[in-house]
């Protein structure tokens, strides 16, 4: 079973139930708490798990009580969210001491991890307390025991990082993660095994940030949203040992995507606002560009259009500052970040908070205009296809079926040989989309052509 199945279905297979059992433990506590008996149908279970029907309020408030989970949980999260707060299966990255020796047992146990999709969850309640952790770590220190080390150790890591990034960009994530995690395990042991200087110790902390991150973003990306935050809390945990200001915001707007795609929006608002605090002396335009524009998204989320235009503002107003300055001469980790980029994430939101004539202003902005800046569909595939999706989206939602069938087409063009779930969900979704109009020619085309 995957980490991603529905929680209540993890919960019965976690605890050897059967539908029928669960029931009868579930009706007896809805009983005591006044609400009445629940009829025994096993189906009931099914319809919950499966079919996208959402509990009773009382059968929630049972449930709730029968995983130890507090009710006002029930309405700061939509179902199923709040129940897998009965499903963490390990609190040691929760709980753990921000110090160096907790934090290399944490790596070192997620280096060795299993496969990537291994059943579990590991939620993170709040974003507060762990940001509140990060700010009181205690940086690395030196280490006398072992073969000695010097600067070139940590040199290597960060190259083959720097590369590993790119490798994502073209090739996707599920035939990334395995290095990613590999490259991890080689620096948790070196972590382990030699001796260095506090200065070279926090470099090899902040490479094994930087693994983390790695490791998170392509669990996310291939649909592992509750290994991704493991790892994402691992890499902020490493970051903080390091003192590595630009690791810990980077890996902070990275698990910002998870939380405001998931239902946690503040949380990322939380994330992203913390990481600007960090960065803005930084003298990175890019870095802060970046971080206003995962803002600007967050509260596009939340449904905030002022809120989310000012930050979107701001993060123009950052790039702006970027451009007179070729990429390597800023941080490694937002050579990424594009005009073409800011235009993409601008056209989400209006997306989000349901303007698509105002998505496609921007969508379309980004080969026009701002060729010079926008993507290069060679070495950004995922990002083109997932931008072309989300613009043939928007397509439809004017009425413009061969803007859409068009656009679609050249997504599924970009998609190919790239590993990437969350590019194959958003391609999956887009022809559900066009399958309501399944009437016209081009489009029935188009669904038996991509079949």
């Amino acid at each position: 079973m995957s980490i991603e199945e529905h929680p209540l279905a993890y919960l019965l297979h976690r605890q050897g139930w059967s539908a029928t059992k669960y029931l009868a433990r579930l009706g007896a506590v809805h009983q005591r708490l006044g609400y009445g008996p629940i009829a025994r149908d096993r189906k009931r279970v099914t319809r919950w798990t499966r079919g996208g029907v959402v509990p009773e309020m009382t059968a929630q408030r049972a449930m709730a009580v029968l995983h130890g989970v507090p009710e006002e949980e029930i309405t700061a999260r939509p179902w199923p969210e709040w129940l897998k707060l009965a499903c963490v299966h390990d609190r040691a990255a929760l709980d753990a001491e921000w110090v160096a020796t907790t934090t290399i047992d944490l790596l070192d146990r997620l280096a060795a991890g299993g496969p990537m999709d291994r059943r579990g969850f590991l939620v993170v309640t709040g974003i507060a307390p762990v940001l509140a952790g990060a700010a009181g770590a205690e940086p690395a220190i030196a280490v006398a025991n072992g073969r000695r080390i010097g600067a070139s150790t940590p040199a290597l890591f960060e190259q083959s990082l720097a590369l590993l990034r790119r490798q994502d960009d073209q090739l996707g994530s599920g035939q990334v993660h395995a290095s990613a995690r590999a490259q991890l395990r080689l620096i948790t042991t070196t972590l382990k095994t030699t001796a260095y200087p506090a200065d070279i110790g926090r470099r090899l902390y902040g490479a094994a940030a930087e693994a983390a991150r790695i490791c998170g973003w392509t669990a996310y990306d291939s649909g592992q949203q509750a290994l991704a935050e493991e790892f994402y809390l691992a890499a902020l945990r490493a970051a903080a040992t390091a003192d590595d200001h630009v690791v810990a915001a980077n890996t902070q707007a990275f698990w910002a995507i998870a939380r405001y795609s998931g239902s946690d929006p503040r949380g990322a608002i939380a994330l992203v606002t913390d990481a600007l605090s960090r960065t803005r002396n930084l003298g990175s335009p890019r870095m802060e560009a970046m971080l206003y524009a995962r803002l600007a998204r967050a509260h596009a989320r939340a449904g905030e259009e002022r809120a989310s235009e000012r930050a979107l503002d701001a993060a123009f107003g950052a790039y702006d500052a970027a451009r007179d300055r070729k990429p390597e001469d800023d941080q490694d980790c937002v050579y990424w970040v594009n005009l073409g980029e800011l235009y993409s994430w601008a056209a989400s939101n209006a997306t989000d908070l349901r303007n698509p004539g105002e998505a496609l202003t921007r969508y379309e902005a980004i080969p026009g205009a701002h060729r010079a800046e926008a993507y290069d569909g060679q070495a950004y595939p995922r990002a083109v296809a997932l931008r072309l999706t989300r613009t043939a989206g928007a397509y439809i939602a004017t009425g413009d079926l061969d803007g859409a069938v068009d656009t679609a087409g050249r997504a599924v063009e970009y998609m190919g040989g790239v590993s990437s779930a969350r590019g194959t969900s958003g391609l999956t979704d887009l022809r559900a989309k066009l399958a309501d109009h399944g009437s016209a020619p081009l489009v029935r085309d188009f669904l038996a052509q991509t079949a």
